[in-house]
């Protein structure tokens, strides 16, 4: 008999209403009775080559239609395993060749070096001779990388390297790599400047070092550039962050004192209105934002602090009209269970993961408050990472 697929799992298989798990289905596709799969306007052909193999994304078989659905059913259903509903706004979705930071993994094998991301459920390097995800920027950069990494990469050792497109041009920190002699390293400064690095570090196993840096890097938040650390965090896409930075300007309007918990670099601290304090676990990242807000003359307040060790307590939070989270995929729950019994008045909640913020939520909810709305973003194009920003209020 055959079965409709009805929708998509967490981890992009498409599920019939029996519960049976089909790859690469879509809803609106029929699981016939001999097995083949008869596609229904869901379903579109892959635009890059490596698909399915690669595993940097599992959904290039959605539809933009379709991948708005599964945007919206992986945060509404999160939300409905903890008994919660609200507005869904409708998704955001980050254009091809837009991601602006990636990390990929390298290998030499059989005299050739590969660059690219992993096979899915695999260690096998997918060496990536296109991408419809990175920016082109970053994709080009990888022809130079392979011929670098040939001169410094042990053989048969596994590496990585993590772009990231800041100001001044990409910044590329290089993992597991050996740079012995002054042929090497004459190769690393070749390198960086035929093709305008605005950085280049090195990890040999004792952290990051800087190796090339001919200005500092920057990245521009808020309309002010922030000291950008190497292997810093930053918003996938630019768009997807001027989307989440929206919502939370929205979610906190009006508020005179404002703390921006997780701050980052400032991604959302920067951009507010009103008096800021801002509270982060990161060091570098501490230093950077407080610098670049004194520079700039914004009345933002920075602390280094553990949130996960030390999160604000009912007290503290009497001093802020509004609240911004941003935690990371772990969610926030000793952080939301102190704001469940304050009296701030709205929350905006930037999440990386609908599950771990549906969990929140709940319990925000248990204390008063109402999730007033909530609206996917998907900046890793055609993959199962989802995320979403929403607003809360009392």
């Amino acid at each position: 008999m055959s079965e409709p697929i009805v929708r998509i799992a967490s981890r992009g298989d498409g599920v019939t209403a029996s519960g049976r798990h089909v790859p690469f289905a879509v809803p609106g596709d029929t699981m016939l009775d001999d097995g083949a799969l008869a596609h229904g306007p869901g379903h579109q052909q892959p635009p890059c080559r490596h698909f399915p193999e690669c595993g940097g994304c599992q959904l290039q078989h959605l539809t933009d239609a379709a991948y708005a659905d599964y945007c919206t059913s992986r945060v509404a259903g999160a939300l409905a395993q903890h008994g919660l509903k609200t507005e869904i706004r409708p998704p955001h979705l980050s254009p091809p060749r837009t991601r602006r930071r990636a990390t990929l993994r390298t290998i030499k094998a059989g005299g050739r070096v590969l660059i690219g991301f992993n096979e899915a459920g695999s260690n096998r390097v997918v060496d990536m001779l296109e991408c419809h995800i990175l920016h082109p920027q970053l994709f080009a950069l990888l022809d130079p990388l392979r011929r670098l990494l040939a001169a410094i990469l042990p053989p048969k050792r596994a590496g990585e390297v993590q772009v990231t497109l800041a100001d001044q041009g990409v910044d590329v920190l290089l993992k597991g790599v050996a740079v012995e002699g002054l042929d090497a390293i004459e190769a690393l400064t070749a390198f960086c400047e035929k093709n305008g690095l605005a950085r280049l570090s090195i990890d040999e196993g004792f952290g990051a070092e800087p190796r090339y840096e001919p200005q500092p890097v920057t990245v521009s938040l808020g309309g002010v550039r922030v000291a950008l650390p190497v292997g810093a965090f930053l918003q996938a896409t630019e768009d997807g962050e001027a989307v989440l930075i929206a919502a939370v300007r929205e979610g906190v309007a009006g508020a005179a004192r404002i703390a921006d918990l997780f701050a980052g670099l400032g991604t959302f601290g920067l951009a507010l209105d009103g008096q800021v304090s801002a509270a982060e676990a990161s060091r570098d990242a501490v230093m950077a934002l407080k610098s670049a807000a004194g520079r700039a003359g914004r009345p933002l307040q920075v602390e280094h602090r553990d949130l996960y060790r030390r999160p604000y307590d009912v007290k503290e939070l009497t001093a802020f009209d509004a609240v911004v989270l941003d935690p990371p995929r772990a969610g926030a729950q000793d952080q939301v269970r102190e704001l469940a019994a304050s009296s701030v008045p709205r929350l905006a909640y930037v999440s990386c993961n609908p599950a771990t913020f549906a969990r929140d939520a709940e319990i925000l909810a248990s204390g008063g408050y109402r999730l007033d709305w909530a609206r996917p973003v998907g900046q890793f194009r055609w993959s199962t990472h989802v995320e979403l920003a929403a607003a809360f209020s009392r």
